[in-house]
């Protein structure tokens, strides 16, 4: 018995914004059945004295600790900018 519908595909597809032959329906119907059936078999699994993890490695806060440090001076910034005026970087305008 297949897990997912050719009209669930087609669905899915459509919510996708993707436009898929009547071939490609099929195919992907039979695939996806193939991935469902694969993930099923974890249901089989005792996971009964397993801790709810939310990642598969110990870690903790592994980010750099966030402290101030002072920027470059604005002579120096300005002379990577290909324009600038009154000591501000200047862009194009996108707005009318």
């Amino acid at each position: 018995m297949s897990r997912i519908s050719l009209d669930e595909v087609k669905h899915v597809a459509h919510l996708a914004r993707l436009e898929i032959t009547e071939e490609e329906a099929v195919m992907f119907t039979k695939q996806l059945d193939a991935i469902i059936s694969y993930a099923e078999q974890l249901n089989e699994l005792d996971t009964e004295n397993i801790e709810p993890t939310s990642h598969v490695l110990d870690m903790k806060n592994v980010m750099r600790e966030d402290i101030p440090e002072k920027g470059l001076p604005r002579e120096e910034v300005l002379k990577n900018a290909p324009d600038h005026e009154d000591g501000q970087i200047k862009v194009p305008s996108i707005l009318d």
